[in-house]
């Protein structure tokens, strides 16, 4: 994805997404968009292997997903969603987004090595650079985690 166009397709791939976070490994959470609805919702995967290095330490010899991380993974996906419709708006600049508030965070099932997770982001309002969602994440079709989420936007310097 160049910065002289305005168009993206479909599947959006991480190195089309590290032009669009600024996290990196260890610390990018999102490997793929799948769908997307600009300024609505989008859909995006992560695949918990084994390799990932917090499953060495949670926990050892029951290696579970920390549920911290998994609300991370959800607030990459509303920065995608929120970037991603900026650049299909022919907005090329890239003002950070920050993870500001958390409600309601809800974990049902565990995530452990193998699952790929269903990122699943909508957006309910964004207003002055203020942005609210709801998001949840299933594997397998099942419900692991939902929360609201609360992000603001600052311009880079």
């Amino acid at each position: 994805m160049s910065e002289k166009t305005a168009t993206m397709s479909l599947p959006i791939n991480v190195e089309q997404i590290q032009e669009l976070l600024p996290h990196r490994y260890p610390f990018l959470l999102v490997d793929r968009v799948i769908e997307i609805v600009p300024n609505v919702s989008v859909v995006a995967i992560k695949n918990a292997t084994i390799n990932e290095p917090f499953f060495q330490g949670h926990f050892p010899g029951h290696p579970v997903m920390p549920g911290v991380l998994i609300v991370e993974a959800m607030a990459q996906t509303a920065g995608l969603l929120t970037q991603i419709s900026r650049r299909l708006n022919g907005d090329m600049g890239s003002p950070l987004f920050y993870l500001v508030k958390i409600d309601n965070a809800r974990f049902s099932a565990p995530v452990v090595p193998g699952d790929q997770l269903r990122l699943e982001v909508t957006q309910k309002r964004l207003v002055r650079g203020m942005g609210l969602f709801v998001a949840r994440t299933l594997v397998d079709g099942k419900e692991v985690a939902s929360c609201e989420l609360m992000c603001a936007a600052r311009a880079e310097k």
